[in-house]
């Protein structure tokens, strides 16, 4: 059997709210309450199993997501239905903007415990980037 990450815990103030809040942008369903976890489901398996802790013991991550065109678009419209903020880069210096990067789109956000949020439609490395551009 080859090695497959099959879930992770992601730390929130409100497990619900949080599972909730990716689910909806994602377009996801919201699995079944199980023990402290509230869990969503990825289409390649791989479940992110959303657990309440105290705000000062969560520790800000990033996740980022591979979606296709539709998939972009229709979350990005829910982005913006929410009147998130929204940026181009990790950092937070392109706000309102999305990026091309890897011949694709990608946009960053943060979820409602603090977590960095990406959603890319092309995997990191899949395209040449054109000559001055990072």
């Amino acid at each position: 059997m080859s090695v497959e990450l099959n879930h992770t815990i992601v730390h929130a103030r409100d497990n619900r709210e949080s599972a909730e809040f990716l689910a909806h942008i994602l377009g996801l369903e919201v699995g079944a309450e199980w023990g402290p976890f509230v869990p969503v489901a990825t289409a390649n398996g791989v479940t992110l199993d959303f657990a309440s802790i105290p705000p000062e013991s969560i520790t800000l991550q990033h996740y980022a997501f591979l979606v296709s065109d539709d998939e972009f678009d229709a979350a990005f419209e829910r982005i913006e239905e929410r009147g998130l903020t929204y940026y181009a880069d990790p950092h937070g210096k392109q706000p309102g903007e999305i990026n091309h990067h890897h011949g694709g789109r990608g946009v960053y956000f943060m979820d409602p415990a603090g977590h960095g949020m990406e959603i890319i439609t092309r995997p990191y490395g899949s395209h040449p980037e054109p000559a001055g551009r990072s």
